[in-house]
């Protein structure tokens, strides 16, 4: 039984729909790969805590170093007493480098997020398309069975006609 009606002619079609971020992973470089992962270390809470015990922890050292190197000038120097600017460099250092490889992701990301809008615009387009095409064969069904029930009650008031018409009344 072939299909009649406004879906006759209807093709469904599936090929756009695609999983954007399993695409997205496999085209990859390893460069975009690492770029990734720094972002998601650096943009952290581990991250975060573990840099701020790291830098106290510098601070507290050269501090007490420099207090004890006032006490005995023969104890240990301090490698970076106040203002920190070796700690400042290497904190400078760090941002350059991790600034860019977040840019990096992020633009990555709002790559991503522009194939996954353009991939449910396309969905949704299809979409009404296709309630479109179920609404029209709706109404074609509502006008066939109609068509049927009108049919079916011509049919009961031609039987019922024939019937009184060749029934004999009892006697009584």
């Amino acid at each position: 039984m072939s299909l009649q009606g406004p879906a006759a002619r209807y093709k469904v079609q599936t090929d756009f729909i695609c999983n954007i971020n399993q695409q997205f992973r496999n085209s990859l470089t390893p460069g975009q790969r690492i770029a990734d992962r720094v972002a998601k270390v650096v943009g952290s809470w581990p991250f975060i805590i573990y840099q701020s015990v790291i830098i106290i922890f510098w601070m507290s050292i050269n501090l007490y170093l420099v207090y004890m190197n006032s006490l005995n000038p023969d104890y240990f120097k301090a490698w970076d007493p106040y203002p920190f600017i070796l700690l400042n460099l290497v904190l400078s250092f760090q941002a350059a480098y991790t600034g860019p490889v977040v840019m990096m992701s992020q633009n990555r990301q709002a790559e991503k997020d522009r194939l996954m809008a353009e991939q449910d615009y396309q969905v949704n387009k299809k979409t009404a398309e296709e309630i479109r095409v179920v609404l029209a064969h709706l109404v074609h069904q509502d006008v066939i069975m109609r068509e049927i029930m009108m049919r079916i009650e011509s049919s009961r008031c031609q039987d019922c006609a024939h019937k009184s018409s060749s029934s004999t009344p009892l006697d009584v």
